[in-house]
């Protein structure tokens, strides 16, 4: 059970998803990470696409284990307003977001896999 998991999110995987998450992103793109401050297997992830559209992204990424994650995604807003995530061009995005976002947990296996 989750419960019974050691904790994987840590600084060093923090850090780790600061420097890494860019890479596997567009280069306009900014984003940032931080623990979830209720659950010690879950990150906060905050993606600015300002530079393409001006959309903001909230997704969640829960360790399951040390290897495996799941990524919920929260909400997204254009120009601080609230969209209606069922547009065709943002479940784009956001299938390509969760995508980048588990290219990056495999990137990361090093670290929660050590």
């Amino acid at each position: 059970m989750n419960e019974e998991l050691t904790p994987v999110v840590n600084d060093t995987l923090i850090a780790g998803w600061q420097e890494h998450l860019p890479e596997c992103l567009n280069p306009s793109d900014e984003a940032e990470v931080r623990p979830d401050g209720h659950d010690p297997n879950v990150l906060r992830i905050h993606i600015d696409t300002e530079g393409r559209s001006g959309y903001t992204f909230d997704f969640t990424v829960r360790y399951v284990d040390d290897r495996e994650i799941e990524v919920g995604f929260v909400d997204v807003d254009k120009d601080g307003v609230t969209v209606d995530e069922s547009i065709d061009k943002v479940q784009n995005l956001i299938e390509d977001y969760v995508r980048h976002i588990h290219e990056c947990a495999q990137l990361l296996q090093r670290v929660t896999h050590a």
